[in-house]
């Protein structure tokens, strides 16, 4: 069953659901392929899903937030304030990242790991566990093992 229609670009609420309601009218999308009807997964307020960036389970992008090219968001993770995750970068579990923090390339982010600041996660790098990337951080790995 349909959660959300797209309007003018962005996200419509079609029925209630999780903190959703029927008429409640979210972030904006690319196109359907980017944001799952099922679970309970959302774009709020002025984040943004683009390219052939999915957002699917109970994921959560808001605020301005920009998720792009191949990236995926699932889960229960939140994405959120400037961050922005792109590239083939994986955000899922029960992951935050935000503020103006940057996951891209091949990066997996899982578990419980937060990044957050101006915290960079790119290239083939994997942050999980209770993990926490943080004010300048910046983990960076150029090439896969």
């Amino acid at each position: 069953m349909r959660k959300y229609e797209i309007v003018d670009g962005r996200v419509k609420g079609l029925r209630d659901f999780s903190d959703v309601k029927k008429g409640e009218v979210g972030g904006y999308v690319k196109g359907e392929h980017n944001l799952s009807h099922e679970e309970d997964c959302w774009v709020y307020g002025d984040a943004k899903v683009s390219g052939r960036a999915k957002v699917y389970g109970c994921a959560k992008v808001y605020g301005n937030a920009d998720v792009s090219e191949y990236a995926d968001v699932f889960g229960n993770a939140e994405v959120f304030g400037n961050a922005v995750v792109c590239g083939y970068a994986v955000v899922c579990g029960d992951v935050k990242v935000f503020g103006d923090a940057v996951v891209s390339g091949d990066a997996d982010v899982f578990g419980n790991a937060k990044v957050f600041g101006n915290a960079v996660v790119c290239g083939y790098v994997k942050v999980f566990g209770d993990a926490v990337v943080s004010g300048n951080g910046h983990i960076n790995r150029k090439t896969s093992t």
